[in-house]
């Protein structure tokens, strides 16, 4: 038997490279339908999760899905806004915590969250280096944005402006960073977090002034004027805009408008009970709502359903594309058994018995299957392991 293994191993080490070709079309033939089914689940349950662990959404009316991608992942287009007046009014039903959320603004490549500290509190997010931020123009980051930037506490980070030439005067905002998340493999991690009241900041809702009485500022100034309440001063066109918050111009910045109209792109509602959730979703349920309330499970429970049906045609082609090439490989075998006729007959006329003969050709095509398999088993593992934050920046992107 161990003769019969030798020969049969000799031969496949000489036609090496036909080999090495047969076990990479076996292999890719089993490991995509299986690859695909992991990736795609793995997704899934990633994407669920965290969808499961937000109870509600509500935001303006409009797209659903929209809303859920922004709030939940920071992926795809910002929603239109609602005004703050939304938080207050579902802490006034009694029904739930509201949390704050602005999307939409960019540092780079990674999307800036305008929230309240107790977000943090509720995704369990902790805090590696640094502290969390108190004061207007601080900001956290998380894990992955702070490796990519290379920053850390004490550095800056600069929010990217709408466009290349902003005529309405918003300027990007330079931010302290004043601490870095722990790792949490969530899309917390790519963030930059600050305050909501920065998101304003930002949007050009709040700003401050160089102040106009002190000695630099003569060019800013129209003209000076006093009345019984003292001097007047007008200011001119060219009054600069601070674009960095410290704590030598803190107190100058101001916010315009009504507070209940400052935007939010959703608010999280945290009811403490299925009770309360339902009954929430019933005072929000009416024509006259004029916001949507959602959860956030079902719009991706939606999604994924989608996800799934293309994923069942996409596995019912590779299946018949498997059958194919598994039906092409038994043909290459076959041929080679017949060419290979000759070394057989002179294998018998030498003595041995044809038991053996089999022997060798079989341990051939198992040793060709069996590698192909472990390729393949190799390849599931690592997409199982790896693949999941790839699809879903494909799915969100």
């Amino acid at each position: 038997m161990s003769g019969a293994l030798y020969l049969a191993w000799r031969y496949l080490a000489f036609h090496r490279i036909k080999v090495a070709i047969l076990v990479v079309a076996i292999a890719l033939i089993a490991f995509l339908p299986a690859g695909l089914n992991t990736l795609v689940g793995e997704s899934a349950r990633a994407l669920r999760a965290r969808a499961e662990a937000t109870p509600l959404l509500l935001g303006a009316p409009g797209s659903p899905l929209e809303l859920a991608l922004s709030s939940l992942y920071f992926e795809g287009g910002a929603p239109a806004p609602v005004g703050f007046s939304e938080v207050e009014r579902v802490v006034a039903t009694g029904l739930a915590d509201a949390i704050p959320l602005h999307v939409g603004f960019r540092a780079g490549a990674h999307p800036i969250v305008g929230t309240e500290l107790a977000y943090f509190d509720w995704r369990g997010l902790e805090v590696a280096a640094g502290r969390r931020f108190a004061l207007l123009g601080e900001c956290v980051l998380g894990a992955e944005t702070a490796e990519r930037l290379a920053v850390g506490p004490g550095d800056d980070v600069v929010s990217s402006p709408d466009t290349l030439f902003d005529l309405a005067g918003v300027y990007p905002l330079r931010m302290r960073v004043v601490g870095v998340l722990a790792p949490s493999h969530s899309p917390d991690d790519r963030a930059v977090f600050v305050d909501v009241k920065t998101a304003w900041v930002i949007a050009g809702l709040g700003h401050g002034h160089r102040d106009l009485g002190e000695a630099g500022a003569p060019g800013t100034v129209l003209r000076r004027e006093r009345d019984a309440s003292g001097e007047r001063i007008v200011a001119g066109a060219a009054v600069v805009e601070y674009n960095e918050i410290s704590p030598d111009n803190a107190a100058s910045f101001h916010f315009h408008g009504d507070a209940e109209s400052w935007p939010v792109t959703a608010v999280v509602a945290l009811p403490p009970d299925d009770r309360s959730r339902t009954l929430l979703l019933g005072r929000y349920s009416g024509p006259d709502a004029g916001v949507q309330l959602l959860r956030p499970a079902a719009v991706v429970d939606e999604l994924l359903g989608t996800v799934f049906a293309v994923r069942g045609y996409v596995v019912g082609a590779l299946l018949l594309v498997g059958a194919s090439t598994l039906a092409v490989a038994a043909l290459v075998f076959a041929l080679s058994a017949r060419l290979r006729r000759r070394e057989v007959e002179t294998l018998v006329k030498i003595g041995a018995p044809r038991a053996t003969v089999a022997v060798v050709l079989l341990a051939e095509v198992g040793f060709v299957l069996g590698c192909s398999a472990v390729l393949a088993a190799a390849l599931t593992l690592t997409v199982r392991s790896l693949g999941g934050p790839v699809i879903r920046s494909l799915l969100l992107s």
